[in-house]
């Protein structure tokens, strides 16, 4: 949910310190009053929280919007079920409180954990969000790619709203087949939080006897911090699916609640003519066992089979799985 550079409370820097503290461990004080270890861990945990505050604030914003070259037509997914999967990937720092203090290491098996999670579920396609490149502050390498080869996911999309010396990570999608008519966008900056924005691709599936479908699928992450910064990303969401004709699977972190912010979620799928899994549902939780922020969506074209929220502990966020299928004709509409 809240990006780590998030921003750290003052509750969580007394708790990091205190915990690293054990009670019979003084600060050993002499003439020149020698401050020991613990003292410079956290002394290091507020420079860096400094140092986030200050690159969220002025890290530049990339292009908007960042059409690639035209990919080739995308090979058919032949099945009656599309399976979609959606995680929060927390930079690979697992329900830890920063990426910073976890080695290259623990942050390469929590993504391994990760990846055979993905293997299992078999998803088709899965959205990513806090999905980092290779970035100082998450280990060094790209956690994306690592993904995609542990996972046997030949082809993947990784966008980069946030970028910085210091970091890069933003939203990704990961396929079983090649991706056409890709899109990566940045919402209008919005400091002093991290900028934020979605991938979009499209895959072609061919769920019965008719005519194989161009699909759009949308991996997004919403701000966390103001109200009225999801009201304008909500809108340019919007205004990038008007006059596209495709069936569309949007997943990610919305950072909203169904029914404490009726201008997010709610608004999306109301405003858009896209239906949601039992919206109303009080045991889908995705964060902090509380609250519902990661949703998948769907036009009207297409109906869930099913909805899951995984039980796996991979990162603060908890992973959702979907089974879809095409609707036929004699189908009645899905209410939200």
């Amino acid at each position: 949910m809240r990006d780590h550079c998030r921003f750290i409370t003052i509750t969580d820097m007394v708790r990091c310190c205190s915990n690293s503290i054990n009670p019979g461990d003084k600060f050993q004080m002499n003439n020149n009053r020698l401050i020991n270890r613990h003292g410079f861990r956290a002394i290091l945990f507020i420079a860096t929280v400094i140092c986030s505050i200050q690159m969220a604030c002025s890290a530049a914003p990339t292009k908007e919007e960042q059409p690639v070259q035209p990919n080739p037509l995308p090979v058919v997914i032949n099945s009656p079920v599309l399976k979609v999967m959606t995680l929060n990937l927390a930079h690979g720092r697992k329900d830890g409180l920063n990426q910073i203090f976890k080695s290259e290491g623990a942050i390469r098996r929590n993504l391994e954990e990760i990846a055979t999670v993905l293997d299992r579920r078999g998803a088709d396609i899965v959205a990513l969000q806090e999905a980092d490149a290779a970035s100082m502050w998450s280990g060094g390498f790209d956690h994306v790619a690592l993904l995609a080869e542990l996972a046997a996911y030949p082809f993947y999309e990784n966008s980069h709203q946030a970028s910085s010396w210091f970091f890069s990570y933003g939203t990704a999608l990961l396929s079983r087949t090649n991706l056409s008519g890709v899109m990566h966008h940045t919402f209008k900056p919005s400091p002093p939080t991290m900028n934020k924005g979605y991938t979009l691709g499209q895959v072609r599936w061919q769920a019965g006897a008719t005519d194989p479908v161009l699909v759009d699928i949308v991996s997004v992450h919403i701000d966390f911090s103001r109200k009225s910064v999801r009201e304008q990303q909500i809108a340019e969401i919007r205004e990038t699916l008007a006059g596209r004709g495709n069936p569309i699977i949007i997943m990610g972190d919305f950072n909203s609640d169904w029914f404490a912010d009726e201008q997010g979620i709610r608004a999306l799928a109301e405003r858009s003519d896209l239906h949601v899994y039992r919206p109303d549902a009080d045991d889908l939780p995705t964060y902090s066992n509380t609250r519902r922020y990661d949703w998948i969506l769907i036009s009207k074209q297409l109906e869930f089979i099913s909805l899951e929220v995984l039980p796996d502990i991979l990162s603060d966020h908890s992973a959702v799985a979907a089974e879809i299928r095409m609707r036929t004709s004699g189908d009645s509409a899905s209410a939200l």
